[in-house]
């Protein structure tokens, strides 16, 4: 549980660094959320990235990937090992380099939603 609470506190601080540009909809121990802001586009606000703390793993969903698969293109085949469906990557310990390039992805992410005019 301690290696979780690590775990879930470094991916947590990858979202929360955008928290000005999103919009917070969850902050507990068990779990953080960002959606952006109103789209017009889409008539609603849509979910950025969460991370969650489940059983066995520490969750890290990061919706751009869904979006737009080929900011993947550029991933290390150990992130990629790390994904569960189309757009979570799981967790059980802390793995610095790992985190470096998520929230190099992160921020790709939220580059990319600008720039395809999503808010």
């Amino acid at each position: 549980a301690e290696q979780s609470a690590e775990v879930f506190a470094a991916l947590r601080a990858i979202l929360s660094a955008h928290a000005r540009e999103l919009k917070v909809t969850a902050d507990s121990p068990k779990g953080y959320s960002l959606n952006t802001p109103y789209s017009d586009r889409w008539k609603k606000e849509l979910f950025f990235g969460g991370v969650q703390v489940t059983k066995n793993y520490v969750s890290f969903h990061l919706f751009p990937v869904y979006m737009y698969p080929d900011l993947l293109e550029g991933a290390t085949r150990e992130l990629k090992a790390r994904m569960q469906g189309k757009s979570c990557f799981r967790f059980r310990a802390p793995d610095a380099a790992l985190f470096a390039e998520l929230a190099a992805l992160t921020a790709s992410g939220l580059s990319r939603m600008k720039v395809e005019k999503v808010f």
